[in-house]
């Protein structure tokens, strides 16, 4: 459970605003949750930041649900994925405490278990099928009774066929998440709690002072002559000069001018609806654990906060339509009842959409920017394409991105070695090499030159 101080609050930082020209080691583009962890990461390191985004945690992060699920989270096919979602996992207590620290309140953690459970025979098949993936990958994942799993969670539906306890899937608040690390940014000094320790390599790093927030919109890279980064144009005709230039900007990557000739690694938005419910008042909370579930095939999740409220979620739309879809809307109270009846009578505070970016294979874009002769593009570091799991994956994404920055290692240098290698940006500028007598390749997606689905 989390401490008892309270949320932390952001006032308009003294230095935010579109200024004309900004200096500072580092540039940020993007102010989500990976954004602003990397820039707090970066701060920690030493570094003075510049954050650069017209609405600084509006985007995919406002709509986030805040499981940090490594386990209930695995999907067949994504081997690659299970390594990065349980490492950063492990650094989400220490990632916590520092930040709370530094930000003087709570971000949301909760330490409480994650439920699953299935309504037909289809669904509890389909859910002990994954359990064994799960086990094979060493989770923890342990099969209830019904009745069990009505006795840690009473307002459980008493039809369920299936029900399975994930003792290590947890939750944070990502609105209070934002707010923690936008306040931590801007703080004017950064703390180092008792206990806990400061970035791996960098003992009595000096703080690189309050960041500055900066809401205008990037509209492209500046150059050097000699190709380096050093730092973004904004609209308006204002500027950020940096040593380092950080591109957080979610799906908004190939929106920016100056990137290496032909590099466009292709990424989708991909709609999801969300909902924000909450406990009539007098009412005794709904539920205490996060609860996940197929309703006849298809996944549903409701979150509990400690304030009485519920977020609804699962829905997955790559479609036109940027706002919420009704029939999304319809499927997720449907599918919410079904698992928990007792969902009819919440009072329903908020419906909405955002888009999340996707790469193909799901694995976000974080590493070094190459030019087209594969040399890296000096000061230039991409960190995007975090799809569902950009919350989970911050802690971990941050701090690989600060030592891209500013050089250092983590506590196990191989381990990161890999999860950079998977997390390539480069990784589907490369085609196949046809061995001879193969047949040509079919096309399958965006190749080497394409423009990225918008």
């Amino acid at each position: 459970m989390t401490s008892a101080h309270p949320a932390p609050t952001t006032a308009p930082h003294p230095l935010a605003g579109q200024p004309e020209h900004v200096r500072a080691d580092v540039a940020v583009v993007g102010a989500g949750v990976i954004g602003l962890a990397t820039a707090w990461e970066l701060r920690r390191r030493g570094r003075s930041v510049v954050v650069v985004d017209p609405e600084p945690g509006s985007g995919a992060s406002r709509a986030a649900a805040g499981m940090l699920a490594p386990v209930s989270e695995v999907q067949y096919q994504q081997e690659a994925l299970y390594p990065l979602m349980t490492a950063s996992a492990a650094e989400y207590p220490a990632f916590v405490a520092a930040l709370e620290q530094a930000a003087g309140g709570t971000v949301g953690h909760r330490a409480t278990e994650t439920l699953v459970c299935g309504v037909d025979a289809a669904d509890r098949q389909a859910l002990a099928d994954l359990r064994e993936l799960q086990r094979r990958h060493g989770m923890t994942v342990e099969q209830l009774t019904l009745r069990d799993a009505r006795a840690l969670e009473p307002a459980l539906s008493p039809r369920l066929s299936a029900a399975f306890r994930i003792p290590d899937d947890h939750q944070v608040d990502p609105r209070r998440l934002v707010a923690g690390l936008l306040a931590a940014l801007t703080a004017p000094e950064l703390p180092v709690p008792p206990g806990i320790a400061e970035p791996p390599g960098f003992p009595g790093a000096r703080d690189g002072g309050p960041a500055r927030l900066v809401h205008g919109l990037a509209t492209g890279l500046r150059r050097s002559a000699e190709g380096a980064a050093t730092g973004v144009r904004l609209a308006g005709g204002g500027m950020v000069s940096a040593t380092w230039t950080v591109l957080a900007p979610g799906a908004g990557l190939d929106d920016l001018d100056g990137l290496p000739e032909d590099w466009h690694p292709p990424l989708r938005p991909v709609h999801g609806d969300i909902l924000r419910t909450r406990v009539p008042a007098g009412t005794p909370a709904l539920l205490e654990r996060t609860v996940r579930g197929l309703v006849h095939g298809t996944p549903v999740y409701l979150v509990p906060r400690t304030d009485g409220t519920v977020v609804i979620g699962a829905t997955s739309r790559e479609d036109d339509l940027t706002g919420p879809s009704a029939g999304g809307v319809f499927r997720l109270l449907r599918d919410a009842q079904a698992l928990v009846p007792g969902v009819a009578d919440l009072e329903l505070l908020e419906v909405l959409a955002r888009a999340r970016p996707a790469t193909p294979d799901d694995i976000p874009y974080l590493g070094r920017v190459h030019d087209l002769d594969g040399t890296p593009v000096p000061g230039l570091v991409v960190s995007t394409g975090y799809f569902r799991h950009g919350v989970l994956l911050a802690p971990l994404a941050a701090r690989l991105a600060a030592q891209l920055v500013a050089g250092g290692a983590g506590p196990d240098p191989a381990a990161d070695a890999e999860h950079l290698a998977t997390t390539d940006p480069h990784r589907f500028d490369r085609p196949v090499e046809a061995r001879p007598g193969d047949p040509a390749p079919a096309a399958a997606g965006p190749g080497p030159r394409s423009r990225s689905t918008r």
